[in-house]
């Protein structure tokens, strides 16, 4: 009885505005209104806040937010391992979008801090978040809005998918998603993109999302095509064992500017795009 009644008087002296959302990390979060200071410190959480029309919130944002062009205005606090704790808390936030992996997180939350740790994977995290940043946001028929922004990038996807040239269809690829071998698997959110464009990835979801591989393994695979950033594209050939691959052979590499980049390796509202990008180079090699 004793928790009932407790339970009770929270529920009466929570403020009608409030909401509670359960984070990445399982924490439930109650935010007792509606956010007008919010800092981004993963660019995809950037990316949906502006997309549900809430950019004119942020104030401040990590070193690599750089869409929409307006972000590259505001202040930038660093990266996943060295943000700034002076500088953001100057900026008086009262909501903290973060990626799960943050290492200050629990500095934040000790100074008082609302935080949301939210770091989607795949592309069920990528819709589960733009509900969960739009109920945060506490945007009128936030479920709504969040489902029209989702709609919108499976609509890209769709489009893309019709794009494709028939003799794509099947090609087995390796997409390498950063510096030091780590690969988008079937499981990650842009796996999941190449899978409906009709792609066949080298590396199976059982092996998760972002695996790092051993250079041997995407030998032994020996992909038709392999995608990556143009930095990285730079003496493939040099790699060893890598000169014999089909796709190294044959020269059938997309090699993504930084922008493109940037749209293919965040999971946000842009996952159209990215299948845009990724059906245009199919276009090059398979015309």
């Amino acid at each position: 009885m004793a928790k009932f009644i407790a339970l009770l008087l929270c529920v009466m002296l929570t403020p009608a505005s409030a909401v509670t959302l359960t984070d990445d990390r399982g924490v439930q979060v109650t935010l007792t209104q509606s956010p007008q200071r919010i800092i981004t410190l993963l660019p995809s959480l950037t990316e949906t806040v502006c997309v549900l029309g809430a950019c004119n919130r942020l104030v401040g944002t990590d070193n690599f937010a750089n869409w929409p062009e307006d972000v590259k205005k505001l202040p930038k606090l660093g990266g996943l391992d060295d943000t700034s704790l002076e500088a953001l808390v100057r900026l008086k936030p009262d909501l903290v979008l973060a990626a799960r992996s943050t290492r200050l997180i629990n500095r934040l939350e000790s100074l008082g801090l609302k935080v949301l740790a939210l770091e989607p994977q795949n592309q069920a995290d990528v819709k589960r978040v733009m509900h969960t940043v739009a109920q945060a946001l506490q945007l009128p028929q936030a479920d709504a809005a969040a489902d029209t922004v989702w709609q919108q990038a499976l609509d890209g996807m769709e489009q893309a998918k019709s794009s494709m040239p028939a003799k794509a269809k099947g090609t087995s690829v390796y997409f390498e998603a950063s510096t030091g071998g780590y690969a988008a698997g079937e499981a990650s959110f842009i796996g999941e993109v190449m899978l409906h464009l009709g792609l066949r990835n080298v590396v199976p979801r059982t092996m998760g999302a972002f695996p790092q591989l051993n250079p041997e393994y995407v030998v032994r695979a020996n992909p038709d095509l392999i995608l990556l950033a143009e930095p990285m594209a730079i003496d493939l050939h040099k790699r060893p064992g890598w000169s014999a691959m089909q796709a190294v052979k044959h020269k059938r590499i997309c090699a993504f500017t930084p922008a493109q980049g940037d749209v293919l390796v965040r999971p946000g509202p842009r996952l159209g795009e990215a299948a845009h990008i990724i059906a245009q180079c199919l276009k090059r090699h398979y015309p």
